[in-house]
């Protein structure tokens, strides 16, 4: 009825309504016979359905098992295959760090003579070179090792990493020391403050502490790795002002965590001295420090940075490093001049 009223209209629905009735009450018994009779067929059908369900079942499973045969033996291959490819990558890697062009970079004497040493005395006889770092230095004392592999990489000018940072710092603080400039100039450990260095609450505490024992205008530099990518830090805590070093090229800014440990140290230097300081610290992005030319010289230029900063005693670094200023890299020699230091 339904149908009929969708397609008829209303009015021819109403006229024929009883008659519609009637003939539903007819057909109703003509369609429970027809209905056990189908139910009768499709029981039939749905067996048959049922049988060869089970048969394509069957073949099914036998499929099955001979696809997960060839995937093993596929599997089997393809570790072939990847052990091939890592021993090709090792290889290349290899090569990669043997075929990085520093032929057209001589190495500074003294760290050659180093390297000479960790072939014939570090690595045959598996040692390491161990030595402390004053108190002076960072606060406290604390002990330190060089791995071979930390001078052969220092030498190649690859990557390094907050331990060989620390060691040029130790470096530096002879040089402050006969300037008489340790009450200007302060170092931060960089092994105590980088990217999972700690939470953040302990490296914030760390820097803090190295705060409190300030000088007047003294400022603190923080050599602050945020994640395989060396930047500097300069902490002038009498001012609240922090300076960002960074040997990237482009308009850069320090990382948020990196942000957040200077700025809860210097709440807690402020509430050290009893003073209200102020809402937030002012952070001065210094561009016009020279660019470093590829991906791996960041920890070479960190240090140059702070070479450059404690070798003229007016601190002016701000000057030096402004916007304008030339942004070309640092010469090799320049960069040599550090690692012979070092060595």
């Amino acid at each position: 009825m339904s149908d009929k009223a969708s397609c008829s209209g209303a009015e021819v629905s109403s006229l024929h309504l009883e008659d519609d009735t009637a003939r539903n009450g007819e057909q109703q018994e003509e369609t429970k016979s027809g209905a056990l009779d189908n139910q009768d067929e499709e029981k039939k059908e749905e067996n048959k359905d049922e049988q060869k369900m089970g048969e394509k079942k069957d073949e099914g499973k036998k499929e099955e098992k001979k696809e997960k045969k060839d995937e093993g033996k596929k599997e089997d291959t393809n570790d072939e295959e990847k052990k091939e490819e890592k021993q090709d990558e090792e290889k290349h890697d290899d090569e990669g760090n043997e075929v990085v062009d520093y032929s057209n970079v001589e190495v500074p004497s003294s760290l050659q003579s180093l390297c000479g040493y960790v072939e014939t005395t570090l690595k045959p006889q598996g040692k390491i070179m161990t030595f402390n770092i004053e108190k002076e230095v960072f606060g406290a004392d604390r002990g330190t090792f060089v791995l071979h592999e930390d001078i052969t990489q220092f030498a190649g000018m690859e990557e390094i990493g907050a331990t060989v940072v620390a060691v040029y710092m130790r470096c530096l603080y002879d040089l402050l020391r006969e300037a008489n400039m340790c009450s200007m100039v302060g170092f931060i450990d960089p092994a105590q403050v980088s990217a999972n260095a700690g939470s953040l609450t302990d490296r914030s505490r760390i820097v803090a502490s190295r705060l409190q024992k300030t000088d007047g205008e003294q400022i603190f530099m923080m050599p602050y790795n945020q994640g395989r990518h060396w930047v500097l830090l300069i902490v002038r805590a009498k001012r609240e002002t922090v300076y960002f070093l960074d040997p990237l090229p482009g308009n850069r800014v320090v990382d948020e965590e990196g942000k957040n440990i200077v700025n809860s140290a210097l709440k807690i230097y402020n509430s050290h001295i009893g003073r209200p300081g102020r809402k937030a610290p002012i952070w001065k992005t210094l561009p016009g420090t020279p660019k470093q030319p590829s991906s791996v010289e960041c920890g070479y230029y960190v240090m140059r940075f702070m070479r450059d900063i404690i070798m003229d005693p007016s601190l002016e670094f701000e000057k030096k490093f402004a916007k304008g200023k030339d942004q070309a890299p640092y010469p090799q020699a320049a960069i040599d001049e550090v690692r012979k230091e070092w060595a």
